[in-house]
C-alpha cells in the first residue's frame, strides 16, 4: 500500500492510496528523557509481519539544506515500494537476530560486525528538524516538483510507515548520492538498440538498508550514510558524550535556565572536534580561571566558584582554556586564540645540540 497525500483516495488491484493523515500538534512534549522507553528492534521485524501486506507508505525527499518535500508517486511504484524500503530492512534484522547480533547504544563504543547501533533521534539535530517537519508541520511541507527544487540537491529519502493497528508509524530512512541520480545534458537512455537523449530526471534508491526510526530510537545499519546525510559521526559524539561527563565530574559550572553541557554540545561539529582530544582534569579550575584572568579571556564565575556559562560563547571560552587553546606571545607580546596546534619535533642536529649541553 502507498499513500500520496495530496490526492483523494484512490484503490488500485493491491493498494489503497490515501491523504495525509494528521500530526501530532507537539514533537517536543513527547520527547521527555523520563518517558523514554528502548524500543525492541527484534519484536518490531517480528510483529511487522502480521501488517507487512497492508502497510501505507508514504515518501518524502530530504534536500542538502535540510528541507522535506512531499512526493506524488504513480501507482504503478506501490508493489516496489516495500522492497525498496521494508524488505531490506526487515531482512537485516531478521538475519541479525539468527546469528546473534546484539543492539548497542552509540554511547557504548563505536560500531563492530554482531551490533546493530542504536541512539535517540532527538540527539541529532538534523534529524530532529526532519520529524518536526514531519510529525508537527506537515501541512506546510510542499509538493516536489524537479522545476522548482532540483533533484540534484536532494540527498535522502524517508519513508513514513503506517497501519491503522499500529499504536504509531515508523520510518525508514535513506542517503542518496548524486552519483545514484541523472539528468542534464550529455545523459543518454537505451530502449532496446536504440539510445537516445534522456530528457527527464531520475534517481535510483539503494538496496541496503540504511536506517530506521522506531519511537525515540534510530537504528544505523550504516553509520557513513547517517554522517553524510545528517552530518553524525557517531564515534566523535560517543567520545564527546564521555568527555562531557568527565568535565561535569571535575568542574564546577553554572548554566543558563533551560541549558545543559548535553545540550549545549550536542549538534556543535566545532566543539565535538575540540572535545575529541582533551584530557579532562590535567587543569584544575582555579588554574583555568587564573589563566583566563593572566590572558584577557572574560570568563564569569559566581559565588560559589561555579564558572558561568550563559551562551553558546562562554561555552566555547571555557573548551578554549580547556583545550590550552590561548597563548600569549614572549617575542611580541601579542596574545592570540590557536585555531591548530602541531608540536614542534627537534631534529636530530637539535637532539646532538641539547646532549652536548647537557639539556
Amino acid at each position: 500500500m502507498v499513500c500520496m497525500p495530496d490526492d483523494e483516495p484512490i484503490k488500485t488491484d493491491n493498494q489503497i492510496i490515501k491523504p495525509e493523515s494528521e500530526a501530532p500538534a507537539d514533537i517536543l512534549s513527547e520527547l521527555k528523557d523520563d518517558d523514554y522507553q528502548e524500543t525492541d528492534v527484534f519484536a518490531w521485524a517480528n510483529n511487522l509481519f502480521e501488517y507487512k501486506e497492508e502497510l501505507a507508505l508514504e515518501v518524502f525527499w530530504i534536500n542538502k539544506n535540510n528541507v522535506v518535500y512531499r512526493t506524488k508517486l504513480d501507482p504503478s511504484l506501490g508493489k516496489h515500494l516495500q522492497e525498496l524500503f521494508i524488505d531490506n530492512t526487515l531482512e537485516q534484522v531478521l538475519e541479525g537476530a539468527e546469528e546473534g547480533v546484539v543492539v548497542r547504544d552509540f554511547s557504548d563504543g563505536e560500531g563492530e560486525s554482531g551490533v546493530i547501533q542504536r541512539v535517540q533521534w532527538k540527539k541529532i539535530e538534523k534529524l530532529r528538524e526532519v520529524m518536526h517537519w514531519i510529525r508537527t508541520q506537515e501541512h506546510e511541507i510542499e509538493l516536489f516538483t524537479e522545476e522548482e527544487h532540483d533533484l540534484k540537491r536532494i540527498k535522502g529519502a524517508l519513508v513514513r510507515v503506517s497501519h491503522p493497528k499500529m499504536p504509531q508509524p515508523f520510518y525508514i530512512i535513506k542517503a542518496l548520492s548524486g552519483g545514484q541520480m541523472l539528468k542534464g545534458e550529455g545523459t543518454w537512455m537505451v530502449n532496446g538498440k536504440v539510445f537516445k537523449s534522456f530528457e527527464a530526471a531520475a534517481l535510483k534508491i539503494p538496496a541496503e538498508a540504511h536506517m530506521l526510526v522506531l519511537d525515540q530510537d534510530l537504528y544505523v545499519f550504516n553509520e557513513a550514510k547517517l554522517d553524510r546525510l545528517f552530518g553524525y559521526d557517531a564515534k566523535k559524539n560517543s567520545i564527546a558524550n564521555k568527555k562531557v561527563q568527565e568535565i561535569e565530574a571535575n568542574y564546577k559550572l553554572s548554566f543558563a535556565e533551560g541549558i545543559t553541557l548535553q545540550s549545549a554540545v550536542e549538534g556543535n561539529r566545532a566543539l565535538i572536534n575540540k572535545l575529541q582530544k582533551i584530557e579532562v582534569g590535567e587543569l584544575k579550575q582555579e588554574q583555568l580561571i587564573d589563566h583566563a584572568e593572566e590572558i584577557g579571556v572574560d570568563l564569569m564565575v559566581d559565588d560559589a566558584g561555579a564558572i558561568i556559562i550563559m551562551n553558546q560563547k562562554d561555552l566555547t571560552k571555557f573548551v578554549n582554556l580547556l583545550n590550552d587553546d590561548y597563548m600569549e606571545s614572549n617575542l611580541t607580546g601579542l596574545r592570540y586564540e590557536i585555531l591548530r596546534k602541531r608540536p614542534l619535533k627537534l631534529s636530530s642536529t637539535d637532539d646532538d645540540m641539547l646532549l652536548q649541553a647537557g639539556i
